[in-house]
């Protein structure tokens, strides 16, 4: 059996639970998980697609340059996601609180909403990048619907006030696109960027990988 070549260390600049769940999900597991600050404020006129880009490509460079500044880690591959959900140019927040989520779900209620995630990948000296748009709607909310979810508290710290994966799920009448993308990483397009960096997923799935 022909043994594959050494894979790339992966650090996930990210500590979202969910997009480690996600490359679990197709047999990633980052050697390192490294949350990168930056300010996510968006630039005036900023529009839903470019923030969700720019804000993934930031994650990513700020942390390739901080495994190079340190740690004798230069060729680690450092992989960012971003995800913006958005009614037209209006941006919805990450919601932090009760008032922001209601706020949200009652735009929502009854309409359609994209959700963009902008995913990059960077090393020394390059950077990859790809931008994934998803198309999603939801019923008609009642009052009591929206109540009870605000309550449940799924809601914080998510794009648009949701998570799609959890309880707002029963809120979706029609995806066009990813659902992946939605929950918070688009696997296919991820696993195409680690691909082209040498990092092969399905690789991993054989146990043929040298460490």
């Amino acid at each position: 059996m022909m043994i594959a070549p050494a894979r790339p260390r992966l650090v996930l600049a990210s500590g979202s639970p969910r997009r480690l769940a996600l490359l679990a999900q197709i047999g990633v597991a980052p050697d390192c998980v490294a949350p990168s600050e930056i300010d996510e404020t968006p630039r005036p006129g900023e529009a839903p697609r470019a923030l969700a880009e720019r804000l993934a490509a930031e994650k990513a460079e700020a942390s390739a340059a901080g495994d190079a500044g340190g740690g004798g880690r230069a060729a680690c591959l450092a992989l960012a996601a971003d995800t913006v959900v958005a009614v037209g140019r209006r941006i919805l927040p990450k919601c932090e609180t009760a008032d922001q989520a209601e706020a949200c779900l009652a735009l929502l209620s009854g309409r359609g909403h994209r959700v963009y995630t902008g995913v990059a990948l960077a090393t020394e000296g390059r950077l990859r990048k790809r931008l994934v748009e998803t198309r999603v709607r939801f019923k008609r909310l009642s009052r009591d619907e929206i109540d009870a979810y605000v309550q449940s508290g799924e809601w914080r710290g998510k794009a648009g006030g949701y998570a799609i994966q959890g309880l707002a799920g029963g809120f979706v009448i029609r995806i066009v696109g990813s659902y992946t993308n939605v929950v918070g990483l688009p696997l296919a397009e991820t696993a195409a960027l680690l691909n082209g960096e040498g990092y092969h997923p399905h690789r991993l799935w054989s146990g043929t990988v040298l460490e």
